[in-house]
């Protein structure tokens, strides 16, 4: 099919807010590709309160308009939509107010709720029910971790639903995020009521499911008047950042390709017409997250780059001259399981934590910086490599390339460990995968894409990488993983 020609350029804005930075971006379709402009860099990050860890929800919101001034700087859009990271929400009191804060999802106050309710409901009932899997930050976990009085008479609305509220009044949670949440029935589309139920969450709490490329109207009048834009939309993207990056994979329609949307965390998986809800998909404690086009993500949580993160941050180290340091190493050297729960909680030991994980298993221990981060990169090729084995296992479909998207897929070092660990040519890239699939879903849904599809203008408008597998595979002893619910 070739790529549709539009009268003219539709614009579109993206706000896509990450466990660790923000943007706002102002995307241009025409001649059936996509040109992106970041107008707006902000940081992001938990902030301690009392004992736990929230996000700064009313900073973002404040760099958020301040995006979207800027882009109103620039004349009018069609269209704004927002995305960001899973499971955490907020809570709305009856008159539209905000109770308290937005928990973080790393928060010490869920040590221990995931067990207790596993223990408490019982894993079929909730495996079985939702097809996701057992991770300690669900929102169901979250929620019921919350003081009952805390959920009397309030409505949840996950982060990028929150942004959606503040921005034109409506009250919905998009499909891709709310399949996060481990309280989404796969079968129906709808929550999982009975779960609901025996966990003890009002049903009330729980707002309408809409699909990507909703309409749900135009700016409030006082945004409008703040930022310039006068007759925007608000239109849903792919509201879970991992659905919005996998909706810009730029695949060409072969069989036989899986997908890492590569960041603070990996998100390894592949793309299924249906949920996958065997035995040995719960074995595997693989999860089934809803994409656009009613599609499924099946996948897995990997680490990711967050321990390279933590460490850099202990070190206070540059990371262009970590990853030139770590590549400069000779290959092999000692591995780990990267997503054994040591690390998942932040903290300046993290290399101490690497330094144990590698003691423990009678190998050498990285020493210096860049000997740690290699150790890092390896480990988490070893572990896209296993749950690359697991997904063929389970669908039965042999995986022949591997599409690396997002901010990780400019790290050719990680690249091509993962091209050595898997055997399979790794392509890396579009970098900004998750902004450009947020800016195309609401393009489609403006018709701003009349003939050509998402991907196709995916592969027009990206610069791709391609990276093979060296002869020799070796890139660290490989581990047997552990589960994060263990």
């Amino acid at each position: 099919m070739s790529a549709e020609l539009t009268r003219a350029p539709s614009r579109h804005v993206a706000i896509d807010l990450g466990a660790s930075s923000g943007r706002v971006a102002l995307g241009t379709v025409q001649n059936g590709t996509l040109e992106v402009e970041v107008l707006h860099r902000f940081p992001n990050g938990g902030v301690p309160v009392a004992g736990g860890l929230q996000w700064d929800i009313l900073g973002l919101w404040r760099e958020v308009l301040h995006g979207l001034t800027l882009a109103g700087q620039r004349g009018e859009v069609a269209s704004v939509g927002v995305n960001s990271w899973a499971v955490d929400y907020g809570l709305l009191d009856a008159h539209g107010d905000l109770l308290g804060g937005v928990h973080h999802y790393r928060s010490p106050r869920l040590d221990g709720v995931m067990k207790r309710v596993r223990a408490e409901i019982g894993d079929d009932a909730i495996s079985g029910a939702t097809g996701i899997q057992f991770l300690p930050f669900n929102t169901l976990y979250q929620l019921s971790a919350e003081r009952p009085e805390r959920l009397a008479g309030t409505q949840l609305l996950m982060v990028p639903d929150l942004l959606h509220f503040w921005l034109c009044g409506a009250r919905v949670t998009e499909r891709t995020n709310a399949s996060t949440t481990q309280l989404y029935d796969p079968r129906t589309g709808d929550w999982a009521w009975t779960l609901v139920d025996a966990a003890g969450i009002p049903r009330s709490v729980l707002p309408p499911i809409v699909e990507p490329g909703t309409d749900l109207g135009v700016l409030r009048p006082e945004i409008a008047a703040e930022t310039g834009l006068s007759s925007t939309r608000v239109i849903v993207p792919a509201t879970h950042d991992t659905a919005s990056a996998v909706a810009a994979v730029p695949a060409g329609g072969e069989p036989g390709w899986a997908y890492v949307s590569s960041g603070t965390w990996s998100l390894v998986g592949v793309e299924v017409p249906a949920p996958v809800l065997t035995d040995a998909a719960r074995h595997l404690n693989l999860t089934n997250e809803a994409g656009i086009g009613g599609t499924t993500r099946l996948l897995k949580n990997v680490m990711g780059l967050w321990i390279v993160q933590e460490c850099r941050r202990a070190w206070n180290a540059d990371f262009a001259q970590l990853y030139a340091d770590a590549a400069a190493l000779p290959p092999g050297g000692p591995g780990f399981d990267p997503d054994d729960t040591r690390f998942l909680a932040p903290g300046m030991d993290m290399p101490q934590r690497v330094h144990a994980a590698c003691r423990e298993t009678g190998q050498p221990v990285p020493q210096t910086p860049p000997e740690i981060v290699r150790c890092i990169l390896g480990s988490l090729a070893q572990r896209i490599a296993d749950v690359l084995d697991g997904l063929e296992a389970v669908t039965g479909t042999p995986i022949h390339t591997l599409y690396v998207v997002g901010g990780g897929s400019q790290g050719d070092l990680l690249n091509q460990l993962t091209a050595d660990a898997t055997g399979r040519p790794v392509v890396a890239g579009p970098v900004e995968a998750t902004l450009i699939g947020n800016l195309l879903v609401q393009a489609q849904a403006c018709g701003s894409l009349r003939s050509a599809s998402i991907r196709e203008v995916v592969r027009a408008s990206s610069a791709l990488q391609t990276f093979m597998p060296s002869a020799s595979r070796h890139v660290g002893t490989r581990q047997t993983g552990t589960e994060v619910s263990r």
